[in-house]
């Protein structure tokens, strides 16, 4: 039987963009993302629980997202989840959920930092539904379809 890993994630970057390239010239951009549920309920019990994700996105897309997107901004993400293993500064293990992108849609107009300046990621208001992301391009500032190349 055959096996499949995909992941959608609707989130947003808590920190700016890092592009690198690799020696054969292929971009690499890494950012993290957030996402935030409420559970318990409404009342004074209930906690907020926030979920990181590392992501990682290759060529032309990689310097895509490393040009329109910026800490705050929220994004939709696709792509194959991979768990990684590691060992923090005080000799712990540690885990961490890392994404390989193959699909970016920017969801806060340009012009529209709604997260930025180190505020708590929101959640991601999706509702846990399946419908597909709305791309937000009603700004007359931000990148229009056309613009984008994914």
């Amino acid at each position: 039987m055959a096996s499949f890993n995909k992941i959608t994630i609707v989130g947003y970057l808590g920190r700016d963009p890092q592009i690198r390239y690799t020696p054969q010239g292929l971009a690499v951009c890494d950012f993290s993302i957030a996402t935030s549920e409420r559970r318990g309920g409404g009342g004074a019990d209930s906690q907020e629980i926030t979920t990181w994700f590392k992501i990682t996105v290759w060529g032309k897309q990689a310097e895509t997202a490393n040009q329109y997107l910026a800490k705050g901004r929220q994004v939709y993400i696709e792509g194959r989840l991979r768990q990684e293993e590691y060992t923090d500064r005080e000799g712990l293990k540690r885990t961490s959920l890392t994404v390989t992108a193959s699909d970016v849609q920017f969801l806060t107009p340009k012009g529209n930092d709604e997260g930025g300046g180190g505020s708590a990621p929101r959640p991601s208001g999706s509702g846990g539904g399946n419908s597909a992301p709305q791309h937000q391009n009603d700004s007359h500032d931000g990148p229009s379809d056309e613009d984008i190349p994914f």
